[in-house]
């Protein structure tokens, strides 16, 4: 699956992901095929962090 690059819109599209089908951002990239670590950074680059308690970046 191809993600946005444009790190709000990705921001939107994952947080709707883990809202709607994923437990845990682990289980969001292992089924998406998607690096943890620099899904990470770029949404930290637009002050957005995980949030594991409330799955969600915020």
């Amino acid at each position: 699956m191809t993600i946005p690059q444009d790190p709000v819109i990705l921001l939107s599209f994952i947080n709707t992901y883990l809202r709607d089908h994923y437990k845990s951002l682990d289980d969001l990239c292992k089924s998406l095929n998607i690096d943890e670590t620099s899904l990470k950074e770029t949404l930290k680059g637009i002050q957005y962090e995980y949030d594991p308690v409330q799955n969600k970046f915020i």
